[in-house]
């Protein structure tokens, strides 16, 4: 066997993947942030501290009272200025970004506490929506509503 056959496999192969990788970066950008990204941008170290810190500590007895906290964890994903209508809600089991929208209220994302877990969520968009932190101090929900079009804490029996 001389040296073209091989010098000539050797070039189609290399072209051959790095066609199928260009075809690959190119499927994953179309897709975008449906297959990578998260839901309503991801928190840097400062605004996770910031709503850690805002969370209330000690045990549960049921439904935990949920601390609004400030809007600056809840920038756009584009990094801009917090978007309207947008407000995050801290407990002990973890935390909760939701908008309000003219189709009622939505739970953009939500992460729960080191130890715990979420066990149940209703994204919405709707007239209420909840997530529901489940670890070792217990269970904290949070139950989320529009108020003159901005996301409020309500209690529920």
């Amino acid at each position: 066997m001389g040296r073209r056959p091989i010098l000539a496999a050797a070039t189609g192969w290399l072209a051959a993947t790095v066609v199928a990788t260009l075809v690959g970066l190119g499927a994953i950008r179309l897709v975008g942030d449906g297959i990578t990204g998260t839901p309503g941008g991801v928190l840097d170290q400062g605004d996770v501290e910031r709503a850690l810190a805002a969370a209330p500590t000690g045990g549960a007895t049921g439904a935990a009272t949920p601390t609004a906290v400030p809007a600056s964890p809840t920038r756009t994903p584009s990094g801009g200025p917090p978007a309207a209508g947008r407000r995050s809600f801290a407990t002990a089991g973890g935390t909760a970004v939701a908008e309000c929208g003219p189709a009622g209220i939505r739970l953009v994302s939500w992460s729960p506490a080191p130890g715990y877990r979420a066990k149940d969520s209703d994204r919405g968009p709707d007239e209420h929506v909840e997530v529901r932190f489940v670890g070792p101090e217990g269970e904290y929900e949070l139950r989320l509503r529009c108020v003159d079009g901005r996301p409020a804490a309500t209690r529920h029996d």
